[in-house]
């Protein structure tokens, strides 16, 4: 199955029902574990997803991203790194909410949940694993019963996006828009619509929004105090870890060929640079986060 076309929603989704479950992990704003009930249904989509002991899988959240409450770089020596928590636990809070789940405590260190009223109710709407090494269903999720079979094949339009997980926390302003070639372009306009909305109405994150621009005035500026696209905080805390200084951040884009569709000119580049300014100690992403769809990378 082609995971790279662009265009209008044509493909069917696979419906599944499960229960979604935290105890002993650690969920943020926009990922949880999922337990299918029934294994035979991830044979209709594409890719396996990776099971643990008790089956349950972790899912990624189609179309969205929100603040990293523990980002490991790919750096030896480096240690776990978070967004603005004011921001990145509020999603957390926002999206385990609206999966029903309740009572939730978590260990000493803020690590793991010890505990929680979870295993509740739901389902999630996917087409494929992210890949192989990963085996995450990228899904749109949702709690409750949908009224249709478990298993079933359905057309994912903009009306049932709307229902989603992924879509109110959005709508809450506790998400950024981070679309790849898997979110089909009416999929996409809901979404955006629904960031306009949030930006407009300063709801979540937003009145703090600097992904369009701040003065880099060390690590906790990116910690701490400055809510930007979590892809651009990705990149940023590499480059630092590796013992990257921010002249050399737009080279270091550049050589990790990390494509992206600029979408106002329907124009793809082959790196971040493109899209991203440094000039002194203020670094910018030149374009709104909605305009971008992005290769299929971390």
């Amino acid at each position: 199955m082609p995971l790279n076309v662009i265009g209008k929603n044509a493909k069917s989704f696979t419906l599944i029902k499960g229960t979604f479950h935290v105890t002993g992990y650690s969920p943020d704003g926009d990922s949880v574990r999922f337990k299918a009930d029934h294994d035979t249904n991830w044979k209709k989509i594409s890719g396996t997803p990776k099971k643990n002991k008790k089956g349950h899988v972790q899912l990624r959240y189609e179309g969205i991203d929100a603040l990293e409450t523990h980002y490991q770089p790919k750096v030896k020596g480096s240690h776990s790194e978070h967004q603005p928590l004011v921001f990145a636990d509020a999603a957390r809070r926002f999206n385990l909410e609206r999966l029903g789940i309740k009572n939730v405590v978590w260990n000493a260190k803020q690590t793991k949940v010890a505990s929680a009223q979870d295993g509740t109710r739901g389902y999630i709407v996917t087409r494929a694993i992210d890949n192989p090494r990963n085996g995450r269903p990228v899904a749109f999720v949702y709690s409750g019963n949908p009224g249709q079979a478990d298993g079933s094949k359905i057309h994912l339009g903009a009306a049932l996006v709307r229902r989603s997980v992924n879509y109110k926390l959005v709508s809450a302003g506790y998400a950024y828009p981070t679309y790849y070639p898997t979110v089909f372009s009416d999929l996409r306009d809901a979404f955006t619509a629904a960031v306009k909305k949030a930006r407009s109405t300063k709801k979540g994150f937003w009145p703090k929004d600097k992904t369009g621009g701040f003065l880099f005035n060390g690590k906790q500026t990116l910690t701490d105090r400055s809510p930007l696209l979590p892809k651009l905080f990705r990149r940023l805390i590499e480059h630092l870890a590796g013992g990257g200084t921010l002249a050399g951040f737009r080279a270091f884009l550049h050589g990790k060929e990390d494509g992206v569709l600029i979408l106002p000119q329907a124009h793809h580049t082959s790196a971040l640079d493109a899209v991203v300014s440094v000039k002194g100690r203020k670094i910018a992403l030149t374009v709104l986060p909605e305009n971008l769809v992005f290769d299929e990378k971390g």
